[in-house]
């Protein structure tokens, strides 16, 4: 138990992250894919915000490569899929 506790303590932002592509996913799966793509950016957003303002020590499965490269690219990820979200025409759907 100990254990688990610190893996988890110590992957929060990844974890946080997480939750919010699956609340995405869960709603795309319910036929809401305009607000599961609007969620799935804001957590995306999440990840790139996390990203830039934790330091290395802190920031766990969310760095992968070099701060600057993380940010940029979900960052840039973060507002297409907001632009594509807001923008689309839902052609009937929500």
């Amino acid at each position: 138990m100990r254990f688990a506790r610190r893996v988890f303590a110590g992957q929060w932002p990844i974890l946080a992250v997480g939750l919010c592509l699956v609340a995405a996913f869960v709603l795309v799966a319910a036929g809401y894919w305009r607000r599961g793509a609007l969620v799935m950016a804001i957590g995306v957003g999440l990840a790139s915000a996390l990203r830039l303002a934790l330091p290395e020590d802190r920031v766990g499965l969310l760095a992968v490569r070099s701060r600057i490269v993380d940010v940029a690219t979900t960052a840039s990820v973060s507002a297409a899929m907001l632009y594509i979200a807001w923008t689309i025409d839902p052609l009937g759907t929500s």
